[in-house]
């Protein structure tokens, strides 16, 4: 078990940087592979990014590549994501994600694949 408390949305600028986190709950946050999703109002939840659990590997939508980037601090049982030159297309719901995960390679992508969700926060871009 897991509990997952997002933090950093918030109202930014068409092509201006906001910064989420993640702080995790428990002892073993090393051991889970750590997502971020988003759902605008109306559409399905889809992924954003994904890192494995001692950020050997890291994958990203093609939406949000060269722009947002994640990463965790395993110390501080957090991951954040970095999201830079901010599209109004990127306003939605952003959620973290958590899943157990044994190797370091190829970090889940898929919604149904992880256990541990937290609250969400939000962000919004204005044009």
């Amino acid at each position: 078990q897991v509990q997952l408390v997002e933090s950093g949305g918030g109202l930014v600028q068409a092509g201006g940087s906001l910064r989420l986190s993640c702080a995790a709950s428990g002892r073993t946050f090393s051991s889970y592979a750590m997502g971020w999703f988003r759902q605008a109002p109306g559409k399905e939840r889809e992924f954003v990014a994904a890192i494995t659990r001692s950020a050997g590997s890291t994958y990203y939508a093609d939406s949000v590549k060269g722009r947002f980037t994640i990463s965790r601090d395993n110390a501080k049982n957090t991951v954040y994501l970095q999201m830079t030159s901010l599209k109004p297309e990127d306003t939605a719901g952003y959620y973290c994600a958590a899943r157990v995960w044994n190797n370091d390679q190829n970090p889940p992508r898929d919604v149904f694949v992880y256990r541990y969700w937290g609250q969400g926060t939000q962000v919004t871009v204005s044009s």
